[in-house]
C-alpha cells in the first residue's frame, strides 16, 4: 500500500468528516454512486423563491455558428 494511502486509512473518521470508501472497478458507476451517496447524506430543504419568467426565445434563421479550429475539439472516440 502506498505510504500516503496507508497514512490516510489510519487517520480517524469523525462524525463531522466521515470516511467513505467507493468501490472503483467501474469508474463511471463509482462516480455516480459517490455523487448519489453524498447527495443523500446532505440535508436538503426546499428554499422559497419567486417564480422566474423567461422571455420567449428569439429565433434568427440567418444565424451561423462561427467555425472553430479543429484542434480545439476533443476527438470523438465512442
Amino acid at each position: 500500500m502506498p505510504r500516503q494511502k496507508k497514512r490516510c486509512s489510519s487517520a480517524p473518521a469523525f462524525p463531522e468528516s466521515p470516511w467513505h470508501i467507493v468501490e472503483g472497478n467501474d469508474k463511471k458507476r463509482a462516480r455516480l454512486n459517490l455523487i448519489s451517496h453524498l447527495l443523500s447524506v446532505v440535508p436538503y430543504e426546499e428554499v422559497p423563491h419567486e417564480s422566474v419568467m423567461l422571455p420567449d426565445r428569439v429565433f434568427n434563421p440567418n444565424y451561423e455558428r462561427r467555425t472553430l479550429p479543429a484542434e480545439l475539439y476533443v476527438p470523438e472516440r465512442y
